[in-house]
């Protein structure tokens, strides 16, 4: 055994204090970093022949790496829909490392047990029935992937072709409608071969972004054959949620797969004031649920549900000996891309068990009222405005005179050290968005947030 790495096994629980006692000292200080450092990167270190240990490796880190570091396990990260990570999920996080598990074979199959609880729980938290089944994966955008790749597979079926087994030229043209797809949706689509092109946007409601369902039936009735709807339960701007239970009611007239994208929406389940906006959930053919977002599980973590598993196994099965036989219940291995599958749904385990559907109810409805009270700050600050109502966890706004992206940019910047947001787009107007989702946000750092806001503005338009 290599000097160094006799070393750190024999003094591992040294080591493991250092660390355990460096970590404490970041989240301890997460309330005073800058949100985002905006300074650059150190120069490149050369790579050393020996090492030195992990104690050398600590004190470099502390020393070059960790300054330019986010605050985004933070109160006041509030871009990309990010949540932090709960003190259990930490904790199980931890232990997945220190436990080291490929959960992907009944060989093996203590894993791949308890994720089958996990998902079990969560498909309890967001009101699905033992109908759907459900595999993690790394996130919204594998999900989506994923799901759109039983979609795929679905219509193969519909059309009497294999496309598991001749590929995606056995299908022709292929048309995926939608009100407002999120760009993991065109992404997807792009991997498995469908193309980008294959998506059409579906007029939405009047100052909304969500669809139409009169204009999806009338899309729906000119397709040449079996489409796929993909739904929205949660856009990324305003939080806006198509009508589940009228889309799916359209499946009776109209044969599509219908999947719906709750990256985040789906926790809207657990806050009775708003369980009503994912009504239907449960009818679609796919689900879409990240839970590094709202689930505040440490990155990387989603989940993905189906009502088709037989299908999803035809599609990512697996023909390797090592690996076990494809049975009437698939290990996981054959129903995502990954052969390799770290044990994910243990962090979302420690939280659940932690703290049960109230906890993470309260989590939800802490950071609803949390996006109201900044959305009230907004409208009251001179020189913005808010661009849509604030539906859920999302505030979005823009400067009320000449808003150009780079202004944004720049009032954005002028934000960092208290808070991040970052840039979008809204019925073609350039804007700043606050995605709130941290269980560690409270109300006085929405007060730190609107101050910052309100001394940035007035710095910009002065």
């Amino acid at each position: 055994m290599h000097p160094e790495l006799a070393a750190d096994l024999g003094r591992l629980p040294e080591i493991l204090e250092e660390t355990r006692q460096h970590a404490l000292a970041f989240l301890a200080g997460l309330d005073e970093r800058p949100v985002v450092e905006r300074a650059g990167p150190p120069a490149v270190a050369p790579l050393t022949e020996e090492g030195g240990g992990t104690r050398a490796a600590l004190a470099e880190f502390a020393e070059r790496w960790e300054p330019r570091l986010s605050a985004s396990a933070g109160p006041r990260y509030f871009g990309f829909v990010t949540g932090g990570a709960t003190p259990a999920a930490l904790a199980g996080d931890w232990l997945t490392s220190a436990v080291d598990q490929n959960s992907n074979s009944s060989l093996d199959p203590a894993g791949q047990q308890l994720e089958r609880e996990t998902v079990g729980w969560l498909g309890e938290l967001f009101g699905l029935s033992a109908a759907h089944r459900g595999t993690f994966v790394s996130g919204a955008t594998m999900s989506n992937t994923v799901g759109l790749a039983i979609a795929r597979e679905w219509l193969g079926e519909r059309l009497g072709v294999d496309v598991a087994e001749d590929g995606v030229g056995a299908l022709g043209p292929v048309r995926v409608l939608s009100g407002s797809a999120h760009s993991s949706v065109a992404k997807a689509l792009s991997v498995l071969g469908l193309g980008r092109t294959a998506l059409r946007t579906v007029p939405v409601m009047p100052g909304r972004e969500a669809v139409d369902v009169a204009a999806l039936e009338r899309a729906l009735a000119e397709a040449p054959g079996p489409c796929v709807v993909v739904a929205n339960a949660g856009t990324v701007n305003t939080v806006d949620f198509d009508d589940l239970r009228a889309i799916a009611a359209l499946r009776e007239r109209y044969g599509f797969w219908l999947h719906v994208d709750a990256a985040f929406g789906a926790f809207a389940a657990l806050s009775p004031e708003h369980a009503e906006l994912v009504a239907g959930l449960d009818l679609a053919d796919s689900v879409c649920v990240d839970l590094h977002k709202w689930l505040n599980v440490p990155y990387d973590s989603a989940v993905q549900f189906t009502r088709r598993p037989d299908l999803q196994a035809r599609v990512f099965q697996n023909a390797a000996a090592y690996l076990g036989p494809l049975s009437e219940h698939p290990d996981l291995v054959h129903l995502t891309p990954e052969n390799s599958h770290r044990l994910r749904a243990l962090a979302a385990w420690f939280t659940l068990r932690a703290y049960g559907r109230a906890g993470h109810r309260e989590i939800v409805e802490r950071c609803v009222a949390g996006a109201r009270a900044l959305g009230a700050e907004v409208a009251r600050i001179d020189g913005l405005e808010l661009l849509a109502p604030v539906r859920l966890n999302v505030v979005c706004f823009s400067l009320t005179a000449d808003p150009t992206p780079e202004r944004l940019a720049a009032l954005a910047a002028e934000l960092a050290d208290e808070a991040f947001l970052t840039p979008t787009r809204y019925a073609g107007r350039p804007a700043l968005r606050a995605a709130f989702s941290n269980w560690r946000t409270t109300g006085a750092d929405v007060r730190r947030t609107a101050e910052a806001l309100d001394r940035a503005v007035r710095k910009l338009t002065a």
